[in-house]
């Protein structure tokens, strides 16, 4: 791929050291080219996040996910395998099920158009009115559904669409290690909300890498955790964030920092008094509790609008409790959501206005720098790629010289 189509000055400002570089250029907020670059580079030719794994639980769920311009339909096999296989029919290319839809449980895969049918191993078993074509194989390769990329880690799925990016390990790196004491793939999700907001998906991303907006807008934030806690990450795959502390009567984040579900049983004292905020590029926003892991999952659907899907993910032993109910967290953060997305919105509008320039970053913002100057370099390289950026000390929430 070729560069971004955006001034390279001006993302090159991006770039510079902390002290020195300014925010993206208003049209990679504005610009319908630069967000269908985007789609393809950081979406299509990465590895985007499509839910979660128990989202299809038994052989024959199957479900269709848009990424960018490319539908992939996810498939529990036979064996219970998840697999993937692009959502087009070898026939005449119609889509086998519409991308977003509800998942279906089926024998096998068939076509709506002309009831081609495939095993949920994508071989073709059946084609209508083919029995007697004479230049007509049914086994031939070229006939089966044209496999995708699709790995798990965590409970999530991912899928690479182009086929050709970089293994899943490398795009992690050490976010593995990170969220390991959280046991990802023990957790279910009981409850999620979703939104569509008038603001760029990176808009929304940048507002979720800082806290310098808390004490304005986020009361109910600021009574449960100091707005200026915690460090910032030092990431060697695809993502980039940092913590923030609890104050000392909060167990959690909730309206009253009550905790009502039980402590993750592997985390040691220091991260049961913290909040790690990471965002796995390009979609994925991971927000690890003492009892709960949230997470926002972006859409991008045009260059001032976004779809988010939040779930608030619990251990078996929150599950378990007499009379669990999980709107302790969920309630916070709507009210907590919806105050950022009405920020959000806001910024969307200010940025298309004349008024609006490249500005400089706060040491409040040292993960809005990271994040920026990360897409700044995918702009500038054709392709997702790091590392993040190094901050100075004040800006990853340490002491000078610490």
């Amino acid at each position: 791929m070729q560069a971004a189509p955006l001034d390279v000055a001006a993302v090159r400002a991006v770039t510079r050291p902390f002290h020195e570089a300014r925010t993206l250029p208003a049209e990679a907020y504005l610009s319908p080219d630069v967000l269908a670059w985007e789609l393809e580079v950081f979406f299509e030719r990465s590895w985007m996040c499509v839910g979660r794994a128990d989202d299809l639980r038994e052989p024959g769920d199957q479900r269709a996910v848009a990424i960018g311009d490319e539908g992939i339909l996810l498939v529990r096999d036979g064996d219970g395998a998840l697999v993937a296989f692009h959502n087009t029919c070898r026939h005449r290319g119609h889509e086998l099920l519409p991308c977003g839809g509800e998942a279906v449980n089926r024998r096998v895969i068939q076509c709506p158009y002309h009831s081609w049918v495939y095993g949920l191993d994508g071989e073709l078993r059946g084609a209508p009115w083919f029995a007697d074509h004479p230049s007509f194989e049914r086994s031939d390769p070229d006939n089966a559904l044209r496999a995708a990329r699709v790995e798990s880690w965590g409970g999530w799925v991912f899928v690479n669409a182009s086929g050709d990016a970089p293994p899943l390990a490398e795009h992690l790196g050490n976010l593995v290690e990170l969220l390991d004491p959280y046991e990802l793939d023990r957790l279910s999700s009981v409850e999620g909300h979703d939104y569509e907001i008038a603001s760029n998906w990176k808009i929304v991303s940048e507002n979720y890498h800082e806290c310098y907006h808390c004490t304005e807008i986020h009361p109910e934030l600021c009574k449960v955790t100091p707005p200026d806690s915690g460090v910032q990450v030092e990431p060697t795959g695809l993502f980039l964030g940092g913590s923030m502390e609890l104050l000392d009567h909060a167990e959690t984040m909730s309206l009253t920092g009550e905790s009502r579900g039980a402590p993750f049983r592997r985390l040691d004292e220091k991260l049961r008094r913290e909040v790690l905020y990471l965002q796995l590029m390009p979609n994925l926003l991971i927000s690890a509790h003492p009892d709960y892991v949230m997470t926002h999952r972006l859409d991008p659907v045009a260059p001032d609008r976004t779809r988010i899907e939040c779930r608030w993910l619990w251990a078996p032993e929150s599950l378990e409790l007499e009379g669990f109910d999980p709107s302790y967290a969920s309630e916070f953060w709507d009210i907590t959501n919806r105050q950022d997305w009405t920020a959000c919105e806001a910024v969307q509008r200010g940025v298309a206005g004349r008024g609006f320039r490249q500005g400089p970053f706060s040491e409040m913002e040292g993960g809005v720098y990271q994040l920026a100057a990360l897409v700044a370099q995918g702009y500038l390289a054709g392709k997702a790629t790091g590392p993040v950026p190094t901050l100075p000390a004040k800006a990853m929430g340490l002491t000078e010289g610490a």
